[in-house]
């Protein structure tokens, strides 16, 4: 339980999180026992499991803002409300899910959010049922040994117009320093760019998810959510997941600040080509490396992509700094 907390406020995070505890017992269990009904009403299960999921993940919101003083700042495109998307985003820790969270109540899709889950969670009574009877895909990874269960969860998007922000961290896992020294070698050796302070993104997934829903009428737009903290002169860093539940002023007193720029894409300004569509989100990373990038680094040249075109701009630390300050109001939760 390594972190900023003494015992008071491990007790503190106790007391705040039991009630929560309980109440995703009691959410997990009754989305597990709308299981068998789901061949039978699948509208009716998503829809419901979509609004008890959202009471859950409301109020862990609520500890992480109001309880706990996380201040969110934003930037960039305002999204509609109620719009689908897919939604691309780098994966710093825990903490990100809080981020993402925050952009879904602005526009309305909170209890919409469906992740990428790992194939594994499936077999954990309650949890995994849960998941699955959300429709949340659960994949392992190998996408072409993926393709049945990934046929399943698009279906319900495609085929029955389900409102959905399908989510994925694009990265594959989370960031670290020894990750990012792995990743700067394998781009080195396969002659690709890499994106200062993120990982080289997957594209497969993104391939996948993008061609499925291109189908779904409903579906507008990619969006492209950017992840940055920071705490003092300590880039990238993000609170652990314990101390986000239970440490009083994160913003205020431990100095943590959250930024998340969002970008949006509408879906048919996006490449049909599989290999032009993963080009495209090369430069959608090397673009969003400016606005995670340290305040100090001269950057250089960055190649930046819209579309189908991409231009070469200079990027300097004035301009990255900026970005980091031109930050919009803190949107509070509640």
């Amino acid at each position: 339980m390594a972190g900023h907390g003494n015992v008071l406020t491990h007790f503190r995070g106790a007391a705040i999180l039991a009630p929560w505890v309980l109440w995703l017992l009691l959410a997990d269990t009754a989305i597990s026992l709308q299981l068998p009904l789901k061949w039978l009403a699948p509208d009716f299960v998503y829809n419901s499991s979509s609004r008890i999921a959202e009471t859950v993940w409301y109020w862990i919101q609520i500890i992480f803002e109001r309880y706990n003083g996380a201040n969110i700042t934003f930037s960039g495109d305002a999204l509609p409300r109620g719009e689908s998307a897919v939604v691309v985003a780098n994966h710093v820790g825990w903490a990100d899910f809080y981020m993402i969270q925050a952009l879904a109540i602005k526009a309305g899709m909170l209890g919409r959010c469906r992740y990428f889950a790992k194939i594994q969670l499936r077999i954990v009574p309650f949890l995994g049922w849960g998941l699955w009877a959300m429709g949340m895909p659960m994949v392992s990874r190998n996408w072409a040994k993926d393709k049945h269960e990934l046929d399943r969860a698009f279906s319900g998007i495609v085929n029955r117009q389900w409102p959905t922000w399908l989510i994925s961290f694009s990265e594959a896992t989370r960031f670290t320093q020894k990750k990012y020294e792995q990743s700067i070698v394998w781009c080195k050796e396969s002659g690709r760019p890499q994106p200062m302070h993120l990982l080289y993104p997957r594209t497969k997934g993104f391939i996948t998810t993008v061609q499925h829903l291109r189908k779904a009428p409903h579906v507008k737009a990619v969006y492209d959510v950017t992840i940055a903290y920071q705490r003092g002169k300590d880039f990238h860093a993000a609170p652990t997941m314990w101390d986000t539940l239970s440490v009083p002023g994160l913003s205020s007193r431990l100095g943590y600040k959250f930024h998340v720029h969002v970008r949006r894409f509408p879906l048919e300004t996006l490449p049909t080509d599989d290999e032009k569509l993963a080009k495209w989100l090369e430069n959608l990373w090397l673009f969003d490396a400016v606005f995670t990038a340290k305040p100090g680094n001269r950057l250089g040249k960055a190649k930046i992509g819209n579309g189908m075109q991409s231009v070469t701009v200079n990027v300097t630390d004035k301009q990255v700094d900026h970005s980091i300050r031109r930050w919009k109001v803190p949107y509070k939760v509640g």
